[in-house]
């Protein structure tokens, strides 16, 4: 029974004296107490690090050392020797009439939210999977907003990462954007999916020392971007950062700074694959959910990737066997950096005062095989009004059918081929959203370039079930039950979008299948590209059920059953997309339990 004070009997000084050691639980805190050096300290059996009871361990010269792993902690006070391990809780003692008492609720040092946003800060420094998990749990358990860890996730990785944004940091901004799709368990696992991508990308990384603004803010917005543009195609990094810098201290707005690095990263078409477009959108994304006043920050890590980044002009591909580069210039108005061509086009659509939309066939088009076909409808459509945005909507459309109909047939890496061209397309996509560029318009060309260069994974084309087809009147949660059970199987490629279909005909709610989806992709071992692909996915299925449910019609060439399948296709796309990937080792996933069990101080081990 505990006293005034909090103290509770806990055993008997003359007993512990003569084994070293006790085993004690006081209101449900299993209690390890120790008689060492002619002093009494009782610590939580638990180890911090995996749960392994820390009465079997070894006390020796003031060390507490756990026989699991080996973690050393400090016995008076609970401090670690070993980050990985986190420090033990220590309780307060006192002798009474021989008897030694224990308080099992001592006033914490730290509030929760202060402690995990400091092991926070130490997985990320140290590259721990386990404290990176604890953190991530504790932090949204002691009802912390996610932006708080991102935002300290975010600062670290554009930091300690010499060559600037990555896969790392693109995770982190996918998990953000998704994470409102999600159960709130999948929730903590999103967010330490983001943060552990980020510490192993800057694990053995040197950190990165960024240039100044320059002293004047009284530069005219077009010489900065003109100059900036001129330092990217040089590849001299430190005088296009001094350039970005500049623009953002000088104030401009966040569209006249994406309109700096849209322009950049399209003067190359579909530079590395489509990540350095997408690299720059998520980095926006990333500061649309900790805020703008961390722009100075974040945007000069976007410098590295866009000065070293391969150049698709540069590519065979595309320059054999057809000059794609040269009917690009044609369009553009000299060579592939120009936009006079563009600018002309765009000015002729404004003139015409119409509302676009696209004609019959525009999407058979943009999937043909003939490239000055695709460039030439794209153009009269610039010139008839259609927006950037507009177009970008189309293409990015005819990237996810590229998806959901590659052919398994194919190699397996060629999965990544057309991936690359729907997030690249739905960067393109973002970005028009974003700033009003003319440049933006040489992303959708691009785009659809490379939606092109993708027509033979389609060969044969894997059918995509059309609306109505499998109305089977199946309960929708046995429909999701049996898509996460083809995760479970290799190669279920095919069963895995029939069923998004069959879902979607059998009247399923949406948020329930983006909840199944995410599900099933954070308990994976999901690499880049895969997180990548979901993310794009929502996204662009999100869009097109606001488009429905905002109650347009049908545009010119469109049926209601058009319009519904733009609404599954994205989803249909990226459940093939995961089984083609699934499943894993899901070594991630198992960190993530321990980590849960560990901070509701459950039982991992039986002894």
């Amino acid at each position: 029974m505990a006293s005034e004070d909090g103290f509770h009997a806990a055993v008997s000084l003359a007993d512990l004296e003569e084994t070293g050691r006790e085993l004690v639980s006081i209101d449900g805190t299993p209690l390890a107490v120790f008689s060492h050096e002619d002093e009494v300290r009782a610590v939580n059996n638990r180890c911090p690090h995996m749960g392994f009871p820390l009465v079997e361990g070894t006390v020796d010269d003031g060390i507490l050392t756990c026989h699991w792993h080996h973690a050393r902690f400090e016995l008076s006070c609970g401090d670690t020797f070993d980050p990985w391990a986190d420090d033990v809780q220590t309780y307060p003692i006192e002798i009474r009439d021989g008897t030694v008492y224990v308080n099992p609720n001592p006033a914490r040092e730290l509030p929760p939210e202060d402690h995990w946003a400091t092991r926070l800060e130490a997985g990320l420094e140290e590259n721990l999977r386990l404290v990176t998990a604890k953190s991530a749990i504790g932090l949204l358990d002691a009802g912390v907003d996610y932006r708080e860890p991102m935002a300290t996730t975010l600062e670290f990785g554009t930091r300690y990462r010499e060559s600037g944004w990555g896969p790392g940091l693109t995770i982190l901004g996918c998990m953000a954007n998704v994470i409102d799709d999600l159960e709130a368990i999948d929730r903590k696992r999103a967010l330490y999916t983001g943060v552990r991508h980020v510490a192993n990308d800057c694990a053995g990384e040197p950190p990165r020392f960024g240039q100044p603004s320059f002293s004047t803010e009284n530069v005219d917005f077009g010489r900065l971007k003109s100059w900036f543009r001129d330092c990217v195609d040089v590849r001299d990094r430190d005088g296009a950062e001094r350039c970005l810098r500049t623009a953002v201290a000088s104030g401009r707005s966040e569209s006249e700074v994406a309109e700096l690095l849209v322009s950049a990263a399209t003067d190359h078409p579909y530079l590395s694959t489509g990540h350095v477009l997408d690299f720059v959108n998520k980095a926006f994304e990333s500061l649309e959910h900790v805020g703008w006043e961390a722009a100075d920050e974040i945007l000069p890590s976007l410098i590295e990737p866009l000065v070293s980044a391969d150049r698709s002009d540069e590519r065979s591909s595309w320059r054999q066997p057809v000059d794609l580069v040269a009917i690009l210039e044609d369009v553009y108005g000299g060579d592939v950096t120009e936009t006079s061509g563009l600018e002309e086009l765009v000015a002729a659509g404004a003139a015409a005062e119409a509302t676009w939309s696209p004609p019959a066939g525009f999407q058979e088009t943009l999937r043909s095989d003939d490239p000055d076909a695709i460039v030439d409808a794209l153009a009269d459509a610039v010139s008839a009004g259609a927006t950037a945005e507009a177009l970008a909507d189309e293409v990015t459309y005819a990237a996810a059918t590229r998806v959901a109909q590659f052919g398994t047939a194919n190699e397996f890496s060629d999965w990544n081929t057309v991936h690359h061209t729907f997030t690249y397309a739905n960067a393109v996509q973002q970005s028009t959203r974003r700033t009003d560029a003319v440049e933006c318009y040489r992303g959708v060309f691009d785009a659809a370039i490379s939606v092109y260069l993708d027509r033979f994974l389609n060969t044969p084309p894997a059918p995509i079930p059309e609306p109505g087809d499998n109305d089977t009147g199946r309960d929708t949660e046995a429909i999701l039950d049996d898509l996460l059970e083809t995760f479970d199987t290799e190669d279920d490629v095919n069963e895995a979008g029939r069923l998004v279909a069959e879902f979607y005909d059998c009247d399923g709610d949406p948020d329930a299948l983006r909840r199944t989806l995410g599900h099933g992709l954070l308990r994976e071992d999901a690499g880049f590209h895969t997180l990548q692909n979901l993310e794009a996915a929502f996204r662009q299925a999100e869009l097109a059920e606001e488009r429905a449910n905002d109650g347009e019609d049908a545009r010119d060439g469109e049926s209601t059953i058009d319009l519904e399948q733009r609404r599954r296709v994205p989803l249909i796309a990226s459940a093939r997309y995961m089984a083609a990937h699934f499943p894993t080792r899901r070594e991630a996933d198992q960190t993530f339990s321990i980590a849960v069990r560990l901070n509701r101080g459950e039982t991992i081990h039986e002894a």
